[in-house]
């Protein structure tokens, strides 16, 4: 009896099944394999990519680090890092709340300078004069793009305290914040019959 040829192709196609599902099965094993290797390779780049960030850069960098964690706030105008400097704020002075003083405004000034900036990485540009007679390096201070020198005087709690010649490029800028916030009668210059840092 003849052999029906439509029964004949799909026999001879049922004998390659086998033969045909294994070369897909390892179509997909090396692609998987291709993915996973590129994968590996986009990670490593990225890693090697982020280890070779350059380093925080500033002015006069060789007084001190350019950025840090800040430790502990001392007062208004005085931080300490967790490597253990002392920051003391350029052109900056607020009421005292140290060795025994307590001005009007200065825990105010102190617990704003807190709020900003303790714990918190800070970047950090110096004068070339780096330290002051303390031993304190004398730096301009920003958090996140802002300038905590100038907001402590705009904000109203610090007066602008000059010693030539650090800070003599920004004496003026600050100056002009003071007087804003004075005649707008902001912080200290509102609530304190007496600013004890106008008189220093």
């Amino acid at each position: 009896m003849p052999v029906n040829p439509l029964f004949a192709s799909f026999a001879s196609f049922a004998s390659l099944a086998p033969a045909l599902q294994s070369a897909v099965h390892s179509r997909t094993r090396r692609l998987v394999l291709v993915v996973v290797a590129i994968n590996a390779l986009v990670s490593v780049t990225l890693v090697q990519a982020c280890g070779s960030e350059d380093p925080p850069s500033c002015r006069n960098s060789q007084c001190g680090p350019c950025e840090a964690t800040v430790e502990r706030v001392v007062d208004g105008d005085t931080i300490e890092l967790t490597s253990g400097e002392k920051i003391r704020y350029l052109l900056v002075d607020t009421p005292e709340t140290t060795k025994g003083k307590l001005d009007c405004y200065g825990a105010e000034a102190k617990a704003f300078n807190t709020d900003l900036v303790e714990g918190q990485v800070v970047q950090l540009d110096y004068e070339p004069d780096c330290t002051d007679m303390f031993g304190r390096l004398l730096a301009w201070v920003t958090l996140d793009g802002h300038d905590i020198n100038a907001m402590l005087v705009e904000r109203g709690y610090a007066c602008v305290l000059y010693i030539a010649p650090s800070g003599a490029d920004r004496k003026d800028e600050l100056e002009q914040l003071q007087a804003q916030a004075k005649a707008a009668k902001k912080g200290m210059w509102g609530a304190c019959e007496e600013v004890a840092c106008e008189k220093d």
